[in-house]
């Protein structure tokens, strides 16, 4: 993985969704997805940025996360499976890159269910598992192991952020 063959995918990062979340500490998740966020953006990876009923139910995505990405509006969805949404796949394939790091709330349902439908299309997935949450600790690992045995990895924001950088001599591209 690198960032000039990978996606970064957040899903349903909003309040009403962190709610739920029991597997890991609140301020902890933020911490991890906006530093995921922020690996994305110093290192110039395309970024998607997507919420589910936002109106409705879920709130609107975390601030945390518009900050650093003030040009994009997430794409806004009814279903809970991100890949049924067009919009999104067409986001996708657009970009083009067969690498996709993605983190979710919650990860038995908006994790699990895109990236199993992702692998199976022909993409390489990366889960990143303390940037997203599930309803229980059981129901986390579950949906972990469900995609481990579909073929995605499982992966830390910080071996994201120091697989994108692998060499401290590094010191391109900076954050605008």
């Amino acid at each position: 993985m690198t960032p000039e063959n990978s996606t970064v995918i957040f899903i349903d990062h909003q309040p009403q969704m962190t709610f739920g979340v029991v597997n890991i500490d609140g301020q902890t998740l933020i911490n991890n997805t906006v530093g995921l966020a922020k690996a994305a953006k110093i290192f110039n990876v395309p970024t998607i940025l997507t919420t589910v009923e936002t109106k409705g139910f879920s709130g609107y995505m975390w601030p945390q996360l518009l900050e650093i990405f003030p040009n994009q509006t997430p794409i806004e969805r009814t279903s809970m499976n991100s890949w049924e949404e067009a919009k999104f796949v067409e986001q996708v394939e657009r970009i083009g890159r067969k690498k996709l790091v993605i983190a979710a709330l919650w990860t038995e349902v908006c994790l699990v269910f895109p990236a199993i439908q992702a692998i199976e299309a022909g993409y390489e997935v990366y889960a990143v598992v303390d940037a997203s949450g599930g309803t229980s600790q059981v129901a986390h690992d579950a949906a972990i192991q469900r995609i481990v045995q579909a073929g995605g990895v499982p992966v830390t924001w910080q071996q994201v952020l120091l697989e994108y950088q692998r060499d401290w001599a590094r010191k391109k591209p900076t954050m605008p």
